[in-house]
């Protein structure tokens, strides 16, 4: 998310979270002139996570300062060691009582292996499962979500990868333990950054229950 308006028509939707993206590849990626209205439209209302591709830590300790970020979600190659850095860097910078949460993304194909999230699971309040693709994220479509069925992990997950309106009632019918959300990108927009408002309204409708981040 980055334009104002559209911010604002969001947060009338039982939404607990939203994206902002600071990979510069990205074209959803949000300027540091952004921060002022994007704080306005939305500080108060609703969580924000901040998303970053192999980024240095001090930058991202600079974005959560300045944006008023509650979460960070690391969607490169990034170790167990960064994450623990991460909270390191956060704790020295705000303090413990503005704690920051760290959302570890993993790109996922019949190839990965789950027991490689175990070492993160002390440092991170939730995992995201994304497709792997040619890109960090945003690839566009779906995996096969029978894989995670290997997840035996205690670390909540979100699921991501391509999911559109149309995955509504396929998703109302999971029932994986520790899924406690979706994430809802590319398939919901207008343009890159610009959330579709009525396909999420349709969309949340038909799940209800279930919990959504954008």
């Amino acid at each position: 998310m980055r334009d104002p308006k559209n911010i604002k028509d969001l947060l009338e939707l039982p939404i607990d979270l939203m994206g902002l993206i600071f990979y510069k590849k990205s074209p959803r990626h949000v300027p540091d002139s952004a921060a002022k209205e994007i704080l306005q439209a939305s500080d108060g209302t609703i969580k924000r996570v901040g998303v970053f591709v192999n980024e240095d830590i001090e930058i991202i300790i600079q974005k959560v300062a300045k944006f008023k970020l509650s979460y960070v979600q690391l969607h490169g190659k990034e170790t167990a060691d960064d994450c623990y850095d991460l909270l390191a860097a956060s704790a020295k910078t705000f303090g413990c009582d503005d704690e920051l949460q760290i959302i570890k993304a993993f790109s996922v194909n019949e190839e990965f292996d789950f027991a490689t999230t175990k070492r993160y699971s002390a440092y991170c309040k939730y995992f995201l499962f994304d497709t792997k693709g040619k890109n960090a994220g945003g690839n566009g479509f779906m995996f096969d979500w029978s894989l995670l069925k290997q997840y035996t992990g205690r670390t909540p997950f979100l699921l991501s990868g391509g999911i559109g309106v149309d995955a509504a009632a396929a998703i109302s019918k999971l029932a994986f333990p520790k899924m406690v959300g979706v994430d809802l990108n590319s398939k919901f927009e207008r343009s890159p950054a610009v959330k579709n408002v009525q396909q999420l309204k349709q969309f949340l409708k038909a799940i209800e229950k279930k919990k959504i981040t954008t």
